[in-house]
């Protein structure tokens, strides 16, 4: 599959040519063979997305599968496009989703993981730039710029400067300083056609295989250093992934064009170039790209939505890697032993609520038998039922909570829905409803006393009888069918026309609430 816009060259070779980004793909990803140093370094400016916990979890798996560092780092040098509170809530939701970062903001003091805060690093490197030959300054105004975008856009051809201050004289640099007039500093990109720089523009990206960048697009002589003294993307992401010592750089494939670029820089400073895997987009199911402003955008929807932490997690994961089974759920821990960037798929992945919604089902019977998770799960529950409208909260204790949802665990999306899937766990049943008065005329009026009178007989207080021998028994006392009894029984316990099973219903609940019911059903039958 291509990206949108892109097509196929003419010829076959295995090999991946690009010509303003055109390339077919061979996969050539190989696994790390020790410990690797990766990061998540997203920009604060607005809630983290869907797509971001997507670049973090694979690269919070790649550092656990292969040992090593996973690194938080915020990308905030445009800081007129920050949101208040985004930080915090991309802090707050890679706790939430478990993935926990080893060296960031507030968990270590190497050193500082804000951009914004690292300003005269990234100054000293782009001086270093400079005196090496390997960068310029730039004195084009905006206007000129932007009369050269649109000069150029008429014809039909893609942005990229023409490189006018490239050739000035230190003579022309040095009188535009003493006047004092504003510049940037840009890159000196390599010419792509000189063999001895043609490197920088062939790389083996671990999910589209081997890259070739032929065309302008990954060699216009980017801007380093804004006239305002703060970096670009472009500077601050080489210089920080190489004093943080990142060994692999895994993130969204709308970086895969500036690679060349990235490269460039690694190669004018003398560093060792990280391996890289651009992740494919993420879809909405109309084939548009999912974005922050889609509802499923936003990893807080979810969370407020009521998925499990687990349940997301898995299913993130399979957006774009692909096990080696077939196995399709997976606990962190699981992820964490199996993940590998062979595994990294380079198709787009479409978003779906169906899916997600069928995984939290199954995330919600994995905890229940798993006596830690089933805690965690329960104390959810008992939150989001004390919110519940006529709930009585007495009856919704931990005990009676982790059996309500035993018992509707496979009608449950949510936890949220417990009590609307199961009220009867926590209230008696209002027998008057036109669901309760349908589900009882069902029952002969002579057998209804008969069937309440049996069922009360043969129990006690002390312990539960046998449930389904305790029905056949009833009904040839009482000489109905048995499921005559077991309607009867879920009219006086439930008032609900469907549920659970009769005697996986008297299991649940209490000898004392399941007599109560019944003599209140008998008060209606006089």
């Amino acid at each position: 599959m291509l990206l949108p816009g892109l097509s196929l060259p003419r010829h076959t070779s295995t090999l991946k040519v690009c010509r303003l980004g055109r390339f077919v793909h061979t996969s050539t990803a190989s696994e790390p063979t020790g410990p690797v140093r990766v990061r998540f370094a997203p920009s604060p400016t607005g809630m983290l997305h869907l797509g971001g916990l997507r670049t973090a979890l694979f690269n919070y798996l790649l550092s656990r599968r292969y040992g090593g560092a996973f690194v938080l780092r915020i990308e905030d040098t445009d800081q007129t496009r920050l949101v208040p509170g985004a930080t915090e809530n991309i802090i707050n939701t890679l706790e939430w989703a478990g993935l926990t970062f080893d060296e960031g903001p507030g968990r270590s003091s190497a050193g500082n993981y804000f951009q914004s805060q690292r300003a005269d690093i990234y100054r000293k490197h782009a001086q270093i730039l400079l005196d090496q030959g390997a960068a310029y300054r730039c004195f084009c105004t905006p206007e000129r710029l932007e009369s050269l975008r649109t000069s150029m856009a008429s014809q039909g051809r893609p942005p990229a400067y023409d490189r006018n201050c490239r050739h000035l004289s230190q003579r022309q640099i040095d009188e535009k300083l003493r006047l004092g007039e504003p510049y940037t500093i840009r890159l000196l990109s390599p010419n792509p056609v000189d063999q001895a720089s043609a490197h920088v523009g062939q790389f083996d990206d671990a999910v589209h295989g081997h890259m070739h960048f032929r065309g302008p697009a990954g060699f216009d002589d980017a801007v380093l250093l804004k006239s305002d003294g703060l970096p670009t993307y472009h500077l601050a992401n080489v210089v920080d992934d190489h004093l943080m010592g990142n060994t692999h750089v895994l993130r969204g494939e709308e970086w895969l064009m500036s690679t060349p670029k990235h490269r460039a820089l690694f190669t004018a400073f003398g560093w060792p170039i990280p391996q890289y895997a651009h992740l494919p987009l993420l879809m909405n199911p109309d084939g548009s790209k999912l974005s922050k402003r889609n509802r499923d955008g936003p990893v807080q929807q979810y969370i407020d939505d009521g998925y499990l932490p687990s349940a997301l997690v898995n299913y993130t994961a399979l957006l774009g890697w692909h096990p080696e089974s077939n196995q399709e759920l997976f606990t962190l821990q699981e992820l964490e032993s199996q993940f590998s960037l062979s595994g990294l798929g380079r198709s787009k992945s479409v978003v779906s609520r169906e899916r997600i919604n069928w995984l939290n089902r199954q995330h919600i019977r994995m905890a229940l038998g798993d006596s830690e998770r089933s805690a965690v799960l329960v104390k959810k529950a008992c939150k989001e039922l004390a919110k519940a409208p006529n709930c009585d909260a007495h009856s919704a204790d931990e005990r009676t909570v982790h059996k309500a949802l035993d018992l509707c665990c496979d009608r449950l999306t949510f936890t949220s829905e417990l009590f609307s899937k199961a009220p009867f766990m926590f209230v008696d049943p209002d027998l008057l409803t036109p669901e309760a008065t349908k589900l009882l005329n069902k029952v002969p009026e002579d057998s209804r006393i008969p069937i309440i009178s049996c069922v009360l007989s043969n129990i006690q207080s002390e312990f539960k009888p046998e449930w389904q021998s305790l029905v056949k028994t009833v009904a040839e006392a009482a000489q109905v069918p048995n499921k005559q009894v077991m309607m009867m029984l879920r009219f006086a316990l439930t008032g609900q026309s469907s549920g659970p099973k009769i005697p996986d219903l008297l299991d649940a609940l209490s000898i004392d609430t399941i007599k109560r019911r019944l003599h209140r059903a008998a008060h209606l039958q006089k």
